[in-house]
């Protein structure tokens, strides 16, 4: 059967994006966030999964307010980058894992949810972007995805438990497809962050850092706190801190971390990564003990790149 190797998490915060495009990276504001990923991407090395399975939401390019799937699941061969207004990025398309895909479909109507099924569309920065920052910018992806898009836009929205429920019956598809593909599950989405309202620009560093930590050690009370405790600790936005639950879901209850990160702010948002693999089955792929990973200090709002 295919094999869980890892839970990621991480934030898609599209001037990550613009960032390296622009080749911004190495700058004084850039720097230490993206020196916080080279010992995921180390792990990634290493670790040489063949599928990515990618939660994320869009973000009105490929759904719009008109017609949003509270889960959607992508079945294509192919997902091309979508053109968010400047024109699509130049990074190459990503191979679609089409029949895991049909697989973990008929997996999660197997127990009672509902996907809408995309056997074509194209993917935002939502999923670019966490591609990037575990994989790098190379010629062709070194693995086949498989994208789930979740309802974080449009009220309502799912309940962060049935995000938690999904990801059990995730890694019920996993360890019941008989390949023998080694799998990472990227949550995707966050941290703290609001972009209109009252509170626009609103971040909570220690919200996202208790986060951070009880999304390894806690997940059942961050799985059963209210959609409207989400808004109200991490802003209308860092409500898709829920997403985390689907990749937290497929793993075991018990995890090694292996990095964190932490980034305030990258752009109005506080950024944040984490690599946990299964304390059962822990690979010899990174340090055998918890790893905090770099921690890069708050950066001056008036510094922030844009």
């Amino acid at each position: 059967m295919a094999k869980l190797i890892g839970g990621l998490g991480t934030s898609h915060v599209p001037s990550i994006a613009a960032a390296i495009d622009k080749g911004l990276a190495g700058t004084d504001a850039w720097k230490p966030f993206f020196d916080g990923y080279v010992p995921a991407k180390e792990w990634i090395a290493r670790a040489k999964p063949d599928i990515a399975v990618v939660i994320f939401n869009d973000h009105g390019n490929s759904f719009f307010l008109d017609r949003v799937p509270t889960f959607a699941v992508g079945c294509a061969e192919e997902y091309r980058p979508v053109d968010e207004g400047w024109g699509p990025r130049p990074i190459p398309p990503f191979e679609g894992a089409a029949d895991f895909s049909w697989h973990l479909i008929d997996t999660l109507v197997d127990n009672r949810f509902d996907p809408m099924i995309c056997q074509e569309i194209e993917v935002d920065h939502g999923l670019q972007v966490p591609m990037e920052l575990f994989f790098g910018r190379p010629e062709a992806w070194p693995v086949r995805v498989v994208p789930i898009f979740v309802n974080v836009i449009q009220y309502p929205i799912p309940l962060p438990s049935r995000c938690y429920e999904m990801g059990r019956v995730l890694r019920q598809a996993i360890e019941s497809w008989p390949g023998d593909e080694r799998v990472v599950v990227i949550g995707t989405g966050g941290l703290s962050h609001q972009l209109q309202g009252s509170r626009a620009g609103f971040v909570n560093p220690e919200a996202d850092r208790a986060f951070l930590k009880d999304i390894a050690t806690d997940p059942d009370r961050l799985a059963a706190m209210s959609r409207e405790r989400y808004v109200e600790m991490f802003g209308s936005e860092g409500a898709e801190l829920m997403m985390w639950l689907v990749m937290r879901g497929a793993m075991d209850r018990d995890v090694v971390v292996r990095h964190t990160h932490y980034f305030v702010p990258a752009s109005m948002t506080g950024a944040g990564m984490i690599v946990m693999e299964n304390a059962a089955t822990a690979e010899a792929v990174g340090p055998g003990a918890p790893s905090p990973g770099p921690e890069a200090p708050a950066t001056d709002p008036e510094a922030r790149a844009a």
